[in-house]
Order: structure tokens, then C-alpha cells, then sequence
């Protein structure tokens, strides 16, 4: 008897000593993690990978971007560099509030929800102590796999077999096998066969579970996770409709079933899931429940998509309240009904020791001129991607910004296209078809074009661009167009277009550029000046400058 008690003291002492250290290693760890979050508040992620896969699937299959006041293209994403500008802003927790966050810079809604969104982003920049709190709960979703949570909103459901009734059958006929074998032992031998049966349906369905059972896992934790956040009072006054919450917990015992075999962690459940699964074979439990789970996954789809959203809603917003605490000056738009973009000291949040500079643009368009690498390109994607962040996070990089609510459109990086035959020319003249098209738009639209047919010879160049921006540069929408063809400034100076230049100087044989935006167009050139400083032969220099005399003037 001393020996049971003595063996009963053992056990108890080693469960509450492993009690003891895993609640030690917890806060620890807890501890660790808030430190690493304080130290890293208001600067970008460091040495981090992004899978631009996985963090832009939300924003390519929700369906909710097809309702949006209108959508960042794919090339004018690549124009505008948004994937970079989105490494630079991202500063969110958990994958999810990633994909959000990814799927808000792409889509500009109304600007009701953004004023919400900003507001929500000021009370964790104003809150440390639930800024804080938010992000330790949020770091429950910091794994890759809680990228496949969107797979379960946006995803297509598997289809129920056609013989779903048969494994009913099966399920009842292991029940009644068992049932009767008590009474006469011979029922037992009938169970051989149906357990074969039903071991060869129960792995054939093991597939559609693999293909789910990540996501499965993933909704588990967001649930948990969601209902800690409604759970803070700050929060829960923010957001007035919680209710999702209740309908994705209707289907928590199933997910948990399903995600079973995920937490498998040593021998001990190995041998427990074995018994399971035995169990699992005989009475076909795994393959009933996870059809009825995916029943419950489409009739609960809308209220999983709202546990994604209010996750990413909070995690976005405490990125850009990161992003306002960082050292690069920024503020908060202001929205006008007028034809205008007002800007002072605005910059480039990628290009580090950016120069600012002011615009005034007042029912005009902007027509740049400027020498080789002085900045011209640049600052038109200045301009761009700033309206994009105003209207998608509310904030811009810059002292003031003003400007109405604006579809973005741009013809910047066109390259041609081998595979696809089609020539540099034919691509741009594609590109801006599409601008064209979008300019019979009764909202305003920013068109932002680099270059125009550069693919063609000067005279049709100069016409046609004359002709397409003139065209374009109606109604409300604006136009920043960059150009060499210091002509189109003549063409285009009576028909609403502000004319801007970059230009450069001379000191101790070198360029230099102050990358400062000055009015009126470009009275100098520095394409054969680069040539001459980097050392090309005195003939080819001299023949040039002949040339530009006796034929340009």
C-alpha cells in the first residue's frame, strides 16, 4: 500500500513539475515575443520572405474585389512596384492579416470604410498596451500554413460522391454486425469483410482530407483567435457585428475531428490515434463527418469569410499604424470633388533619402519633360502610388495631399512579347486602348504614362501622343504623362496641361541632379554631354553636336 502511495506522490510531483516548466517555457516565451514585437513597433520586417503566391491569393479569388470602386490592374501593379511598396508597409503579425493586408492595397472601396479603417489604425497607434495585447493573440496565426484558410472561402467544395448512401449502409451494417455478435459470436466474422471495405474507401478519401485538413487546422486556431479579439473592449465597441463568431463555432467539434491527426506530436498519441483511427475505419465516422464538414463549410461560408476579414481588418490596421509610427513623415489624405492633386514634400517610400517636392496641379494635367536620369519617371510613380495608398490605408508620404477619389491607371513598363509575337509598338498601342477605354469613366481617373510611343518614329509619335493625351485629359480625370519630346510642350500647352521639368548641372566634370520639380518645360539637353563624360572618341561627340546644330537648331 506505502509503495501504490509512494508511486501515486512520483506521478503527481513529475505532472505538476512538467505543469510547472511548461507554464515557465510559455511565459517565457510570451515574454520574448512581446519584446521582439516593442522592439520592431514603426520599422519595416527584417530578413523576411515574402511568398507573394500565397499572400496575394485572397485578393485574386475573393469576389468581394468585383464590388470595389475599382481595382489595382496587374500592370499597373508592376508599373507602380506595388509587390516592393508592400514589403516596405507590411508589418502585420499573422498570414492572415498579410493577405488582407495584400488584398487592401489592391482595391480601393468607399471612403466611408476607409475613414472607419483609419480610425480603427489610430486607436492601436494611440494604444500600446492593446496594440500589444492584439499582436501576441494575432502571433497564433504567424504559421504558413494559415495561408489555407482562404482555401476554404474561396476554394470550390469537393463534391459529394455519388455513393454516399452506400457508406451510410456500411456504417449502420459495422453497428448492427457488433450488436448482434454479442448474441451469437459468428456475426463477428462478417465484420472481416466490411472492415476491408471500408478501409478502401476510408484512404481513398484521405486525399480530399490532406487537401483540407491544413486549412481545417487553420480555422480551428482562427476561431480561437477571433474570439479573443471580440473579446477586448476596445475592439468589440469597434466592430458592431460580431455574430460570425457563433455560426463558425457550430462547426468547431468537426473541424477539430477532422484536424485530429495534425496534432500528433509523439509516440503516445500515435498509439491513441491508431485505436481512433481502427474506430474511424469500422464505423466510416471520419468519412461521414468530414462530408457533413463540407456541407457545413458552403452553408458557412460568408461567416468564415467575415472571421478572415475582422482578423485582417485588425491586423492591417495596426500595420499602418506601424507604418505611421515609422520615422518617414507621412499624413493623412484629404479628398476633394474638384479636378485637381495638391501635394507638399510628398516622396517615394522606397527610395531611401527621397528629395520631396510640391505640386499644384488646379484643373490641369501634367506634361514632364526632363534630361536622361534626372527623375522624371520617378515622380510620376510618386504621385501614383501615393493616391493608391490614400485611398486604400488612408495615408500618404508626404506633408499634405489633396486630391478627388481616383481609378489608377498607368503605361509605364511595356515590354514586347516573343511568345506571343506581338512587338513593343502593338503592346503599347494595346496598353493605352485600354486607358482610352477607361476614360469614357464618369469617375475621375488618374492616367500616369511614361514615354509615349517611344516604339515609333518621332513624327507619328509626337502626333499620336498629342492626339491620345489630348483625347484622354476630359472630364475630371488627370494625366501625368513623362516625355523626351520637348515638341509635345507646344502641342499640349492650350489644352490643359501644366508644363513641370527636372533638369540637371555641370560641376567638376560630373552631372548632377537635384531631383527638384521646377515649372515651365526643359531648356536643356545631356545625352551627348553623358556621352563626352564617359569618354566615347571626340569624332562620334563632334559629328553629334554638328548634327543637333544644322538640323535642330
Amino acid at each position: 500500500m506505502e509503495n501504490k502511495i509512494f508511486i501515486l506522490t512520483i506521478i503527481i510531483f513529475i505532472l505538476v513539475l512538467i505543469s510547472i516548466i511548461s507554464s515557465y517555457s510559455r511565459k517565457k516565451r510570451i515574454k520574448r515575443l512581446k519584446n521582439t514585437l516593442l522592439i520592431n513597433w514603426g520599422k519595416p520586417k527584417e530578413n523576411e520572405y515574402f511568398n507573394f503566391y500565397s499572400i496575394k491569393q485572397y485578393f485574386k479569388n475573393s469576389i468581394h474585389k468585383n464590388k470595389s470602386f475599382h481595382l489595382i490592374t496587374e500592370p499597373t501593379s508592376k508599373d507602380l512596384d506595388i509587390d516592393e511598396i508592400f514589403k516596405f508597409i507590411d508589418r502585420t503579425t499573422s498570414k492572415i492579416g498579410q493577405q488582407y493586408l495584400y488584398y487592401k492595397i489592391r482595391t480601393i472601396g468607399t471612403i466611408e470604410k476607409l475613414k472607419n479603417f483609419d480610425t480603427l489604425s489610430n486607436l492601436f497607434l494611440n494604444n500600446k498596451t492593446l496594440r500589444i495585447k492584439s499582436q501576441l493573440i494575432l502571433s497564433k496565426l504567424n504559421s504558413n500554413n494559415a495561408y489555407d484558410l482562404e482555401n476554404l472561402i474561396n476554394d470550390k467544395p469537393i463534391e459529394k460522391p455519388t455513393y454516399l448512401k452506400l457508406i451510410y449502409v456500411s456504417s449502420l451494417t459495422s453497428i448492427l454486425l457488433i450488436i448482434s455478435g454479442f448474441f451469437n459470436p459468428i456475426f463477428f466474422l462478417f465484420l472481416i469483410p466490411v472492415f476491408f471495405i471500408n478501409t478502401v474507401f476510408h484512404y481513398k478519401n484521405k486525399e480530399n482530407i490532406t487537401y483540407y485538413i491544413s486549412a481545417v487546422n487553420q480555422l480551428s486556431k482562427a476561431l480561437t483567435v477571433g474570439k479573443k479579439l471580440s473579446k477586448i473592449e476596445e475592439i468589440n465597441n469597434y466592430f458592431s457585428d460580431v455574430s460570425f463568431l457563433k455560426k463558425v463555432s457550430t462547426i468547431k467539434n468537426k473541424t477539430e475531428f477532422i484536424a485530429f491527426e495534425k496534432q500528433i506530436s509523439n509516440e503516445y498519441a500515435l498509439f491513441f490515434w491508431f485505436v481512433i483511427e481502427l474506430l474511424k475505419i469500422l464505423f466510416m465516422i471520419e468519412y461521414l463527418v468530414f462530408y457533413s464538414f463540407v456541407d457545413d463549410i458552403s452553408k458557412e461560408k460568408e461567416s468564415i469569410d467575415k472571421l478572415f476579414q475582422f482578423i485582417g481588418e485588425i491586423d492591417a490596421a495596426i500595420s499602418v499604424a506601424s507604418l505611421k509610427a515609422d520615422q518617414v513623415e507621412t499624413c493623412a489624405p484629404n479628398f476633394t470633388l474638384n479636378k485637381q492633386i495638391t501635394t507638399k514634400e510628398i516622396k517615394h517610400p522606397l527610395i531611401k533619402n527621397c528629395i520631396p517636392n510640391n505640386l499644384n496641379l488646379i484643373n490641369k494635367s501634367l506634361l514632364l519633360t526632363g534630361s536622361n536620369m534626372s527623375g522624371k519617371t520617378t515622380f510620376i510613380r510618386t504621385i501614383a502610388t501615393n493616391s493608391i495608398l490614400a485611398q486604400t490605408l488612408n495615408i500618404c508620404f508626404a506633408k499634405e495631399y489633396s486630391a478627388p477619389f481616383l481609378k489608377v491607371y498607368s503605361s509605364i513598363r511595356i515590354t514586347d512579347d516573343l511568345l506571343d509575337d506581338t512587338s513593343y509598338y502593338l503592346k503599347e498601342v494595346l496598353t493605352i486602348k485600354e486607358l482610352i477605354k477607361a476614360s469614357e469613366d464618369k469617375n475621375p481617373c488618374l492616367f500616369v504614362l511614361d514615354e509615349i510611343f517611344k516604339g515609333t518614329n518621332t513624327i507619328e509619335r509626337i502626333s499620336g501622343g498629342k492626339a491620345i493625351l489630348t483625347f484622354i485629359n476630359k472630364k475630371n480625370h488627370i494625366v501625368l504623362v513623362s516625355t523626351h519630346d520637348v515638341e509635345l510642350t507646344e502641342l499640349l500647352k492650350n489644352d490643359s496641361y501644366e508644363l513641370y521639368h527636372f533638369n540637371e548641372s555641370i560641376e567638376n566634370g560630373k552631372l548632377i541632379f537635384d531631383h527638384k520639380l521646377k515649372p515651365g518645360k526643359l531648356k536643356t539637353r545631356n545625352a551627348i554631354k553623358i556621352l563626352e563624360l564617359y569618354d566615347y572618341p571626340d569624332e562620334i561627340i563632334i559629328d553629334a553636336r554638328k548634327t543637333v546644330q544644322n538640323n535642330f537648331g
